[in-house]
């Protein structure tokens, strides 16, 4: 089968994302065009040509990227039209037992959703990660003092990677044996 994964990235992390559900995708024998919401090929591709697709995007200041919204309003009758998953990656997601960041997460799917108008089939958290080394002085300060508040790690001259890669690989088994559950049998 063929499949069609597009990603949104600010700092990397949704990229690595990216790459890791196409490899396992790849492992099960499956084909994975991977693309950057902002690459000129997003823009052209025709999701028609795959067999589903999976849609990938990190949440920065209570949004997703832009050029994941419009990929997916522009090509939301064929992405509806398979079988189809949405990755949400943030540092909410390492929270977890927050209800309050649960329920902020959900605002921005909600949000996501509305502005698209694709209310994905299956919807994945991801952790994502403190990318200190890349962040400015400002930003660097602040995902700190959020780190501090939140119980997470605060060590700014490294990164930390918070990715459940474990968890993402029964995501990607999950969705493949739904997906070919839903298949008609050949014959």
């Amino acid at each position: 089968m063929k499949f069609l994964l597009v990603y949104g990235t600010t700092e990397g992390q949704t990229q690595k994302v990216a790459g890791f559900v196409a490899q396992q995708l790849a492992q099960r024998g499956h084909r994975t065009e991977v693309l950057s919401a902002i690459d000129e090929a997003a823009a052209t591709i025709d999701p028609r040509g795959f067999d589903a697709v999976i849609v990938a995007a990190s949440v920065h200041a209570g949004h997703y990227q832009s050029a994941v919204t419009h990929f997916v309003s522009k090509n939301l009758a064929a992405i509806k039209a398979r079988p189809n998953a949405f990755l949400s990656v943030s540092l909410a997601a390492a929270a977890g037992a927050d209800d309050d960041d649960a329920q902020g997460l959900e605002r921005c799917v909600a949000a996501f959703t509305q502005q698209t108008g694709w209310t994905p089939r299956t919807i994945h958290h991801v952790a994502g990660a403190f990318r200190y080394t890349a962040y400015d002085f400002l930003k660097r300060w602040a995902m700190k003092y959020i780190a501090h508040r939140k119980g997470g790690p605060m060590d700014t001259t490294r990164d930390h990677e918070l990715t459940d890669w474990e968890d993402l690989a029964r995501f990607v088994a999950g969705f493949l044996e739904h997906f070919e559950s839903a298949r008609p049998a050949a014959g």
